[in-house]
């Protein structure tokens, strides 16, 4: 099969295609012929060299894909050859076929094409997993997303908003913060000429809100206690803006405060298909109903995965950058 490899860690030209062995299936796994497959910034991590693969991850970067099921262990999955499915899997995404957790992998929503529907698992379990499990965005309270045009934001405002929560989300310009509001964020915040901080307050009347989806740390986290509300929550799932921070304990203790975070990659197949199954129960129906839609920026040709990952560090796009295989 074709497939990207990364030569050596480096900008995005080490990203070569090579013939390589098709994938080994095992038990409880399937085998899939990759229609499409997402580009996520931990892939360009991994390309740097700053992310490896987990024990027993394929070193092909990619971590989520759409396509059809050819073989694999399908007892007791609901799953049959020849199904289209989207899989969140822990590396070999960028390749003509790839090995997944059937617990991993759902069903193509109706009414999606197979881009789409790659660009959904990374990005909707992440989301799933931090603003509703670990942080507990509960009805009736509010969301500060930073990073808002990001895969992961445009996620995260829409599946906020559509589940009736008030969102707000921070980017780098006027035209992205205006993204973000058509999105469903009731305000888009330029971080690069605003205090998010001061104009979260402003809008919840000093109160702040319940819940931050952090993917910046760093010097944002002290700033982000600030606007938060008493008893409210950070998840933080990255660390762009750098892995460390002055937190002002005392503020923590008296407003009850909570800080967690997590890394989505190293989790067990058990544990991802728990969120599957919620996402399939809760979140499928509103994207087949339209309530919550794919942002696609731009597809390239597997062979193109360089210009992707290019294009990515940028941060020019708004949603997802997509590769098509076939």
């Amino acid at each position: 099969m074709r497939a990207i490899e990364i030569t050596k860690p480096g900008s995005p030209d080490v990203l070569h295609l090579y013939e390589r062995p098709m994938p080994t299936v095992r038990a409880g796994e399937v085998l899939i012929k990759v229609h499409a497959a997402g580009i996520n910034r931990p892939d360009v991590f991994q390309r740097l060299g700053n992310y490896a693969p987990p024990p027993g991850a394929s070193d092909i970067p990619g971590l989520e894909v759409a396509g059809e099921i050819v073989d694999g262990d399908l007892s007791g999955t609901g799953f049959h050859k020849g199904d289209m499915v989207c899989a969140l899997v822990q590396g070999g995404g960028y390749a003509e076929y790839c090995v997944a957790p059937a617990l991993q992998c759902l069903p193509v929503p109706k009414g999606l094409s197979m881009v789409e529907a790659a660009s959904l698992p990374e990005n909707f379990f992440t989301v799933w997993s931090n603003v509703f499990d670990r942080a507990h965005l509960v009805a009736g309270e509010t969301l500060l997303v930073q990073g808002g045009t990001s895969g992961i934001g445009v996620t995260a405002i829409q599946l906020a908003t559509a589940m009736g929560h008030r969102v707000f989300a921070t980017a780098g310009s006027e035209d992205k913060a205006r993204a973000c509001e058509k999105l469903g964020a009731e305000r888009g915040i330029n971080y690069k000429t605003e205090d998010f901080a001061e104009v979260v307050k402003s809008l919840t009347n000093d109160r702040g809100v319940d819940v931050i989806l952090d993917m910046v740390g760093g010097d944002y986290l002290p700033r982000e206690i600030g606007c938060l509300a008493d008893d409210g929550r950070i998840a933080i799932i990255a660390t762009l803006g750098g892995g460390k921070s002055t937190v002002d304990v005392g503020q923590v203790l008296r407003r009850r405060l909570t800080i967690t975070g997590s890394t989505l990659r190293p989790r067990s197949v058990a544990f991802k298909g728990a969120i599957a199954a919620h996402l399939r129960q809760r979140v499928w129906p509103m994207i087949e109903a339209g309530k919550v839609k794919p942002v696609i920026y731009e597809t390239f040709p597997l062979e193109q995965a360089s210009k992707a990952h290019a294009l990515m560090e940028s941060s020019q796009h708004v949603g997802k950058i997509m590769l098509q295989i076939v």
